[in-house]
């Protein structure tokens, strides 16, 4: 049986940063400014990958850029707080049918908890979770799509990825996964229909 796996960030939980220090810093452009200043996405990726957002505020010139940066972690839960809810359609739909579902993010360690805060279902619902920021590995990387296969027990061809980001789309067909790059809802829907699998 064919399995589907499934990125977060983007396809069941919109992820939007700037939320938060919008309260801090008292507007979206003040915020948006922000994470331009301190190159906050690179060093999210660092995060994903393992770093300690704590460590990387260190890297800053500006003391209150500083204070700011390291308390994204305890903020964080304001970032994820609305899900995709076609996508989650979808999922729960495959889930009812029996058809195994599982995941890799590219997620801080830090963070993944305070997202559970907001978004539980994230930590219920997939037979095999990988967490980038717990392995020291990161999407588009093989060894991450290698990980979720040895640990789900799937062979890289029966597994259907799904994910917003082309070159993770590519990383997993790379390792001989179909993939879907996931555009909407909808499109996904008619994608694994497509695929027999809806």
């Amino acid at each position: 049986m064919k399995a589907v796996v499934f990125d977060i960030g983007g396809v069941l939980v919109d992820w939007q940063p700037h939320l938060a220090w919008v309260e801090a810093l008292g507007s979206e452009d003040a915020a948006h400014a922000f994470i331009k200043r301190t190159d906050f996405l690179v060093r999210n990726a660092r995060g994903d990958n393992g770093e300690r957002f704590a460590d990387m505020a260190q890297e800053l010139s500006n003391p209150r850029d500083q204070e700011l940066f390291a308390a994204y972690v305890e903020l964080y839960a304001r970032t994820v707080e609305t899900p995709i809810h076609g996508t989650w359609d979808v999922l729960d739909r495959l889930k009812t049918q029996g058809t195994p579902v599982h995941a890799i993010t590219n997620w801080s360690a830090e963070t993944w908890p305070e997202g559970l805060k907001v978004q539980p279902r994230l930590g219920e619902v997939f037979g095999t979770l990988v967490v980038s920021g717990q392995e020291g590995v990161m999407k588009p990387d093989a060894r991450i799509f290698e990980i979720l296969c040895e640990r789900s027990g799937h062979a890289p061809e029966d597994c259907v990825f799904i994910d917003d980001g082309l070159h993770n789309v590519e990383g997993a067909r790379a390792v001989g996964m179909d993939a879907i790059h996931f555009t909407s809802p909808q499109a996904l829907d008619a994608a694994l229909t497509e695929r027999g699998l809806l």
